[in-house]
């Protein structure tokens, strides 16, 4: 009861003008930010941490917040519509939603995805507003030990995330774990696969690298086809809305998306990203129409789409409650609220819930602000798909230039651009699925550092993986999943011979 007067008084707050004009602008600027390939919300964030000096503080965070879950969904946009992910949790939606936009299902996957967007990120406030203590001391649970495993898993199971040949999804994760160890080792300060140069220290940005791999491909391959590329992708820019088989196909991917995001997002560290590409995955293995995942599945985008809005209201949950950022684009708002004078934790709930309470009700209204503006732009949005495509896809190499270079403002960056874009081409034309190497590198600092943290406290000892019942658990699942499916097709073969030897 306590908790609803708080909520209450949160609303009270956060509808007055200027605290719904700062909501608005936020999801506003976050939906530009996420369409933009190369700013993303880390970036959008920090920019505006100086024009938030001078601001209340309930009106900045409220502000900096509305940027954090708007971005989720504007990358969804370019994702779909030109193969270019603005964000790092959008990557995975570039595999399906860019698959139905080139079949005329453009509207629908941009719907499917605003539709999940706004229900995940609804039921992540939700869960943020009331079971903040018990799902605080769930995350608490988690060691390293416990988030190695979970990463070696997720590394496991990537190799799923494409048909094919799994050797070929096993060589694109061994591509993206050897690009993520570029750079300095974050415990020694030594330099790994830097080749001299010191502009690699700091590693391969992931933005660049997404770029690389899904949007310069494609472009390169339509363009070289010329007028052929219109006869290829002559569907583009038909205007069909969700279909009733749509809502029903998207439903559970939405409630599924949703709570595996959420609880994803709650571990700190892990944020949002590892959220959508562990939806995906999820969604292909279960799915019913396996076949169709790579050429267009609406669960491939309505899934991840729900996971990585969840995942925000997920990561607010250790931020508020222990004052642990569970991403980097948290870690830097824990720096803003540090920067006016607050300390997140046990005891902001007490000291400033005035202010905690008007945030979270300013979510709810930001999360209805964004199915309100994008819902009614998706129209708009896929005539950019009526563009002749030769001026549709030079622009996105524009754009993707434009990104890498606004990344560092160095031509460094457009030089990887360009080596990874031919990396890409060669792994297209090769047909090694692209979407492993991006959670690859996406995984390798989560793996290695908890990989180490674990080594260090046992002493150099593996077991921990053993001795501690989460992990012994997660071990288990990992050889079942392994083994059982091994042991399953031998006698389902065995099976059959035996039934034609007896027929025989």
């Amino acid at each position: 009861m306590d908790t609803l007067i708080d909520l209450g008084g949160g609303f009270a707050s956060a509808l007055e003008p200027l605290s719904l004009i700062f909501a608005l602008l936020g999801v506003l600027l976050g939906t530009v930010v996420g369409v933009l390939p190369g700013i993303g919300p880390i970036s959008a964030i920090a920019i505006l941490i100086p024009v938030s000096f001078g601001m209340e503080p309930v009106h900045g965070l409220i502000l900096l917040c509305g940027i954090y879950y708007g971005s989720m969904y504007g990358g969804s946009i370019t994702a779909t519509l030109i193969k270019t992910p603005g964000e790092i949790a959008s990557a995975v939606t570039a595999i399906e939603g860019y698959e139905m936009a080139r079949r005329g299902r453009g509207k629908a996957a941009l719907a499917t995805a605003a539709i999940g967007s706004f229900l995940a990120g609804t039921l992540a406030i939700i869960g943020l507003t009331f079971l903040s203590p018990v799902l605080v001391k769930l995350a608490n649970v988690f060691g390293s030990t416990e988030y190695f495993l979970l990463m070696a898993t997720a590394l496991l199971l990537a190799s799923t995330m494409s048909s094919g040949s799994r050797a070929k999804a096993l060589i694109s994760i061994f591509i993206g774990l050897a690009v993520g160890l570029v750079g300095l080792d974050f415990q020694t300060g030594l330099p790994r696969q830097t080749f001299g140069m010191s502009l690699l220290s700091d590693g391969i940005d992931f933005t660049i690298f997404a770029m690389a791999l899904f949007a310069i491909p494609e472009a390169i391959r339509n363009l070289a086809l010329g007028r052929g590329a219109k006869d290829e992708i002559q569907s583009f820019g038909n205007d069909r809305w969700m279909t009733k088989q749509d809502w029903q196909r998207s439903s559970m991917p939405w409630a599924r998306g949703s709570v595996l995001g959420f609880f994803i997002g709650i571990l700190p560290g892990v944020g949002p990203s590892l959220a959508s590409f562990m939806s995906y995955i999820m969604e292909k293995r279960i799915s019913k129409r396996k076949d169709e995942f790579g050429k267009g599945a609406i669960e491939g985008v309505a899934g991840p789409e729900a996971a990585n809005n969840a995942g925000v209201g997920g990561a607010m949950i250790p931020l508020f409650s222990l004052g642990i950022p569970g991403s980097a684009t948290t870690a830097l708002l824990l720096f803003v609220f540090t920067m006016y004078g607050l300390q997140p934790g046990p005891l902001i709930f007490r000291d400033d819930s005035g202010l905690i309470w008007t945030i979270i009700a300013s979510m709810y209204i930001g999360n209805v602000a964004l199915i309100i503006l994008n819902l009614p732009l998706v129209g708009l949005f896929v005539k950019l798909l009526k563009m002749p495509k030769e001026i549709l896809f030079s622009s996105i190499l524009v754009l993707v230039g434009i990104g890498a270079y606004a990344i560092e403002f160095s031509l460094f960056g457009l030089m990887l651009l360009g080596i990874f874009g031919v990396i890409g081409y060669l792994m297209d034309k090769g047909e090694i699925p692209l979407a492993p190497s991006i959670l690859a590198l996406v995984l390798v600092p989560l793996l290695e550092d908890n990989f180490r943290r674990m080594l260090q406290i046992s002493g150099g000892s593996f077991m921990p993986l053993l001795t501690r019942p989460v992990s012994l658990s997660i071990v288990i699942l990992m050889v079942l999943g392994i083994v059982g499916p091994v042991i399953f097709r031998w006698w389902v073969r065995r099976r059959q011979l035996l039934a034609d030897v007896s027929v025989g």
